[in-house]
């Protein structure tokens, strides 16, 4: 390749030894738009995540090199755009969109995948229509999110083309292997190629319908980040500051619906103490242990306007709203005793009513015990062991086991708290209740 070939490098291109940390941070920000930019060129989702995904792969090699170049992301979209081409004539397909692709990149462009020689224009590269920005990234979260998919999928697939992580990266999250990731990515493609899902931001009724969906994705992300379900680590810090990203965009894009910003006050305020919910050496501190002067009160008070704008919205607080508004009682509370528990076991009990669940009813049955003792709050418990909720849960019989302590019930406290034991598979809240169990001798 010729050295006029290439793209435009910064100054100090030259044995770049940032240029792999310098793709992967433009790629963490700009790999949304890239393949939403890439899928509305292409018409074909599928083909835009893997050309992005080459683009990506080419830069790994030439950034380090080479150097990084003066407009990152227009030379991801640039090669990716090529590499389209590529596929285009290998399918012996060159009708309009090859021949509009190829008139935008200019003759230099096509052979080399750079933008046409314009100084002038390499500088203030349009990669997209402005106004097509946020509509291609909220085509990309509301197809992520397609019903044709499962869960597991959907998850995946948001990471990936979304939040711009890597199969390792996502697998080293959920704690399964890459193989497995890379196959569900594989399938999902797949199942929306054979639908013929186009690439475009759903119909207004279809998006009110998949807008559940796609929320309840995001805010799995964090609750896995926010509360690890195994591992060593009590907080997977990475995924949850992830969920939090794909929030804020999603605010941005759908500027008028209150559960978007109730979902992002909740994951800002339970954010919040993240910094006191975990010892020096990464152990749990339990709420009523935690030092409260270490919340991030940036994050509280960004938590605060996001639940004000979702009330502001209408239509009352949706479950996830209702959460915030939990969480928000919290926050604004000098400490555990100062809490209004009142408050937050009303608003249990409205959640319940909207989002009936064990896990609601349970968090409600600690609220009750704070409010008005563990006697008001161990049937509400029982009636969930009888009824097998969360079975394969260490929650259930964690906070069973707490009740009967207060209560004096010594012995069932103790097999409570082993059960929760044989069952929770996070090291940080095993060595929690393994101290729990240590101190009723």
């Amino acid at each position: 390749m010729a050295r006029g070939d290439r793209p435009a490098l910064s100054p100090d291109a030259t044995a770049n030894p940032t240029g792999r940390e310098a793709v992967a941070a433009v790629w963490r920000i700009e790999s949304a738009r890239i393949v939403g930019a890439l899928a509305r060129y292409t018409s074909d989702f599928a083909l835009a995540e893997d050309l992005a995904q080459e683009a990506l792969a080419e830069a790994l090699v030439t950034w380090p090199r080479e150097g990084v170049p003066r407009n990152p992301a227009g030379w991801l979209l640039t090669v990716g755009r090529r590499r389209a081409i590529d596929a285009f004539r290998r399918r012996s397909a060159l009708d309009q969109r090859y021949a509009a692709l190829a008139h935008d990149l200019g003759e230099g462009g096509v052979a080399s995948g750079n933008a046409p020689g314009d100084p002038a224009r390499d500088a203030a590269d349009v990669l997209w229509d402005p106004d097509q920005i946020d509509d291609d990234v909220l085509a990309l979260m509301f197809i992520a999110c397609h019903p044709l998919l499962s869960r597991e999928a959907q998850v995946a697939l948001t990471l990936r083309v979304v939040g711009g992580l890597t199969s390792d990266e996502i697998a080293k999250a959920f704690l399964i292997p890459t193989a497995t990731v890379q196959a569900r990515i594989t399938r999902a493609k797949k199942t929306l190629g054979a639908a013929r899902v186009p690439f475009a931001v759903p119909a207004a009724a279809e998006r009110a319908e998949r807008l559940g969906s796609v929320l309840s994705v995001v805010y799995l992300i964090f609750t896995e980040g926010s509360s690890a379900s195994s591992g060593s680590d009590l907080i997977r810090f990475d995924l949850a500051r992830e969920a939090q990203r794909l929030a804020r965009v999603l605010t941005r894009l759908v500027p008028d619906e209150p559960e978007a910003f109730g979902l992002l006050a909740l994951l800002e305020l339970t954010a919040a103490r993240f910094p006191a919910r975990t010892g020096p050496d990464g152990e749990p501190v339990l709420l009523e242990h935690q030092d409260r002067r270490r919340w991030d009160r940036a994050a509280i008070r960004r938590g605060r306007a996001a639940l004000a704008r979702a009330e502001r919205l209408g239509r009352g607080l949706g479950a996830y709203g209702l959460q915030a508004a939990i969480a928000e009682c919290h926050a604004v509370a000098a400490s555990v005793d100062e809490t209004n528990w009142e408050r937050i076991v009303l608003r249990y009990e409205a959640l319940g009513r909207l989002a009936p669940s064990p896990v609601v009813d349970l968090n409600r049955a600690v609220a009750v015990c704070m409010a008005r003792g563990p006697a008001a709050a161990l049937p509400i418990v029982d009636e969930l062991a009888a009824a097998q909720a969360l079975p394969n849960s260490h929650l259930l019989p964690s906070v069973r086991g707490e009740l009967l302590t207060r209560l004096g019930r010594i012995d069932q406290a103790r097999a409570e708290l082993r059960l929760a034991l044989e069952l929770c598979g996070n090291e940080r809240e095993r060595a929690v209740l393994q101290r729990k169990l240590a101190d009723l001798g």
